[in-house]
């Protein structure tokens, strides 16, 4: 199993360690670092990146959302999981806008927290319906989804709504492998690495 490497940005120690033992504990997952802050995590992301982040919306000091975006600007790679309170805030829907891909709620069960993870690993974007709604709604077109075909639209469309890859396989009569290639070929010939970014190239920020 591959071993997808996570940070913790939580400045409630309890619920830092909490989620440091469940990620450690997880098949194919492993915990880089856990910091307190978002000063303490721009400087340690950046020295020692993961593949995923799991980032507290609401730290003191340096929010989770300002500290995406110091990230982002320096060309940080990884991706970030919002770790928060309330589901459909308009914190968690900035935070999507900022650069992150999904979010987590703090009531999740452990194993909801590693499937989240292996998820956004994976391509998905974990979030809620209402969530997606409104981060496609902020987008219009741009002219960049001429360059896929019309089954790979459909899917694009799909992943933007939220849906999971087998969700999408079993609302095109397709199987998941297949759902997996067009995503594959979608990033490749959007050169982009996430469904965030292919949103963002394909439909364009308002």
């Amino acid at each position: 199993m591959e071993n997808i490497r996570v940070s913790i940005v939580e400045d409630l120690p309890e619920i830092r360690d909490g989620l440091r033992f469940i990620v450690s504990q997880a098949a194919g997952l492993s915990c880089l670092a856990a910091y307190g802050s978002g000063e303490e995590a721009y400087a340690g992301l950046l020295a020692t990146p993961p593949d995923i982040v799991i980032m507290d919306i609401s730290l003191p000091g340096e929010t989770g959302i300002a500290c995406i975006r110091r990230l982002k600007g320096k060309g940080f790679a990884g991706q970030f999981l919002m770790f928060t309170v309330y589901e459909d805030s308009d914190q968690v829907f900035e935070a999507l806008n900022a650069g992150a891909s999904g979010y987590l709620l703090k009531s999740a069960a452990p194993e909801k927290i590693i499937s989240a993870v292996q998820e956004l690993y994976e391509g998905g974007s974990p979030m809620s319906a209402a969530i997606a709604r409104r981060v496609v709604n902020s987008f219009r077109s741009s002219g960049e989804g001429d360059k896929l075909s019309s089954r790979e639209m459909e899917v694009l469309t799909l992943l933007s709504k939220g849906y999971l890859y087998k969700e999408i396989a079993a609302q095109l009569f397709l199987s998941v492998g297949t759902i997996r290639q067009h995503i594959h070929h979608i990033y490749e010939k959007l050169h982009v690495q996430n469904r965030t970014e292919a949103l963002n190239k394909v439909f364009g920020k308002m």
